[in-house]
């Protein structure tokens, strides 16, 4: 469980890694936005946006070696940890002052998680899911991120429209993760001529392809506090909730279960308190800050 653990951590980091490289190289490209392929050209060019790119590549390798050898309901809420990395790397990258209430909601974060973690520790689980399971988990997902999607679609740009097509984005990231899990046995017993005939390797394709491109509506339909908080919790118990029912996995329960719930309140309230920071926005979304106006009304109570 540690080697799963520790590729975790390495794929969160990766990940936080390439998204604010990427955002970098937009930003450093003139007249980025509405420029279309010219925008495409430019950004091959900038060794930036290949590095950023292969930190998504190895980001998708680490987290499909770490469900190989650990449980579901362990590896993917370590995958909130790439929020407050991406604010280490972000504010590193874009000379971003970080404020102590932010440290103090990283700290937050990495505490509540590993207090969370090591209080609940699923253990034992399947190493793979009965076939006819999928049918149910299919329906009752595709079916909660279908109304999370409506509802989004039909408010206005603001609050509520980013949280509810960024928590359908997080649904999706959760059924991924599953689908990838089920894919990776069956590429350790079948080889890779069973990975590629077996139908949960497209399945992950295809909702992990669903979930990235929801996640852009989200960013785009309002403020960071709407969208990275459905969408970092929203994965994380979605994707424990998937390896306690789909694939058996147990956690302690008894007197553990107090400061599991203490450490998943934390983990709560940096995430929350976090998003809201000016320091986070200007190291995610760069090239708004720029302009002088966040979008959408983004808070800007906290410009720490």
């Amino acid at each position: 469980m540690l080697l799963a653990v520790l590729f975790a951590v390495a794929a969160a980091a990766s990940n936080a890694l390439g998204t604010v490289l990427q955002r970098r190289a937009v930003v450093h490209v003139p007249d980025a936005h509405g420029r279309g392929l010219g925008l495409v050209r430019d950004l091959l060019r900038n060794p930036a946006w290949f590095v950023g790119i292969l930190g998504t590549v190895f980001a998708a390798l680490f987290q499909a070696l770490a469900l190989m050898w650990g449980s579901l309901a362990t590896v993917q809420p370590i995958f909130i940890l790439e929020l407050p990395l991406a604010l280490v790397i972000g504010s590193a990258v874009f000379r971003v002052d970080v404020s102590r209430k932010a440290w103090g909601c990283v700290i937050c974060i990495f505490a509540g998680l590993a207090v969370a973690l090591f209080s609940a520790a699923p253990s034992g689980g399947r190493p793979q899911v009965p076939g006819m399971w999928w049918v149910p988990t299919l329906v009752v997902l595709g079916g909660v991120g279908t109304a999370l999607v409506l509802a989004g679609l039909r408010r206005p740009q603001g609050l509520a429209r980013a949280a509810c097509l960024a928590a359908a984005a997080a649904v999706g990231n959760a059924l991924t993760a599953a689908l990838v899990k089920s894919s990776m046995d069956i590429l350790s017993r079948q080889g890779a001529v069973g990975f590629f005939l077996a139908w949960q390797t497209y399945g992950f394709a295809v909702a992990g392809s669903v979930s990235i491109l929801l996640l852009g509506y989200a960013m785009q339909g309002g403020p960071l506090i709407g969208s990275q908080p459905a969408l970092t919790l929203g994965d994380a118990t979605v994707s424990f909730l998937l390896g306690v029912t789909l694939y058996a996995e147990t956690p302690r329960g008894g007197w553990w279960s107090l400061p599991a719930l203490l450490g998943a309140a934390l983990v709560v309230y940096g995430v929350f308190a976090l998003s809201r920071t000016r320091c986070l926005a200007k190291c995610v979304c760069p090239e708004e800050e720029d302009q002088g106006e966040p979008r959408h009304g983004r808070p800007t109570a906290e410009a720490m």
